[in-house]
């Protein structure tokens, strides 16, 4: 259990930094404190912008934001000696594109893996009896999903199950998956390097460290742009009448969708009950996996909106043919644990916020 009320959340503004404040103020927990320095408009732009959440967040007493650079090491330690220690601290805070990283990878290495680093070593100095979680991504695994023999179906990409491969099952990525041999991209490096170090930290120190590998991590409050957040975004441009296009695969290529709130949920679960340099893929699994070409289909037929699509036949760099989650291992740990929000669910959550945000 989460012996301090004291909870620390980095990318408080975000989509996942967010719900997991809210999900904690429903605890009822009275002490929670951000990390946010808006550094997701320095990346994207005005459509980036968390400035509303973070306002949103901070009309509740129980929050308060700080507005810290997380590649500012005598920041972080100072924030942490001065506050510390938390009971929980639940790292959020990224450069999360792997396109956008190529063309800033020195600011990328800096938040990712240095960002990483200044947090752990804060933890372990202000705050070891405490549980860090660490929000990784898939893209740990680089493009080896892409090696697994597949099939090509009428709408979508899928594993082809008779050829058995390392790292898959009938379920979806497992945590088998190689790190090694791949091309990441310089985003999925940086995160890979971060990613081992909450697991050295963990392992070398004895101290509670977690690893969600997450896949796309959505809901309706997601600030997306067209280099991250897949599903938000294209709600939106189906909204807006706003041009998309479609890059590769055929349009086939597949993704598992799971809500920010059971992702908030799934941190909890684990820092009720931690481990030392856990790692564990998080993600909608295949109950909640949709191509491209599928959900195109799904925005017309089941909600009344026609995306205006273009294709474009590259393929993104480092980017996933077909992914979707094996859970497994987290729901044989935890099993209490359970995925709520099925794939229609969150895209009617998504227009729904889409379409009052623009007054329909």
């Amino acid at each position: 259990m989460i012996e301090s009320k004291k909870v620390l959340v980095t990318g408080a503004g975000g989509l996942i930094g967010s719900a997991v404040v809210k999900y904690y103020l429903r605890q009822g927990y009275e002490n929670i404190l951000g990390i946010d320095n808006n550094s997701r408009m320095e990346f994207f732009g005005k459509g980036g912008d968390t400035t509303k959440s973070v306002e949103a967040l901070s009309q509740r007493s129980q929050f308060k934001n700080f507005p810290i650079d997380i590649a500012d090491r005598e920041a972080v330690m100072g924030f942490f000696r001065k506050n510390g220690p938390f009971g929980l601290v639940v790292h959020t805070a990224a450069q999360p594109s792997h396109d956008l990283a190529a063309k800033i990878p020195l600011r990328d290495w800096d938040v990712n893996a240095n960002g990483t680093f200044n947090m752990l070593e804060a933890f372990r100095r202000f705050s070891p009896e405490g549980t860090l979680v660490f929000l990784s991504t898939n893209k740990v695994y680089g493009d080896n999903p892409n090696k697994v023999p597949m099939v090509e179906k009428e709408t979508r990409w899928d594993f082809d199950l008779s050829k058995p491969a390392r790292g898959i099952s009938t379920e979806g990525v497992t945590e088998d998956m190689s790190l090694d041999h791949t091309t990441h991209s310089l985003f999925g490096v940086s995160k890979a390097a971060a990613d081992l170090a909450v697991q050295e930290y963990g392992r070398y120190f004895g101290l509670n460290t977690g690893v969600f590998r997450g896949g796309c991590l959505t809901g309706p409050q997601h600030s997306a742009v067209e280099l991250h957040g897949f599903l938000s975004y294209i709600v939106g441009c189906a909204v807006d009448g706003k041009p998309y296009t479609i890059l590769g695969y055929k349009r086939k290529q597949v993704r598992d969708q799971i809500h920010s709130a059971d992702v908030a949920r799934a941190i909890d679960t684990f820092a009720q009950n931690p481990k030392q340099g856990a790692v564990y893929n998080l993600g909608g699994g295949r109950q909640n996996a949709i191509s491209m070409m599928e959900t195109i289909g799904m925005l017309d037929k089941d909600f009344g909106l026609k995306l205006n699509w273009t294709y474009n036949e590259q393929n993104r760099k480092g980017d996933h043919t077909c992914y979707f989650t094996d859970m497994g291992k987290f729901m044989r740990d935890y099993p209490s644990w359970n995925i709520t929000k099925g794939l229609k669910d969150i895209t009617a959550e998504i227009v729904e916020e889409k379409l009052a945000k623009r007054g329909r």
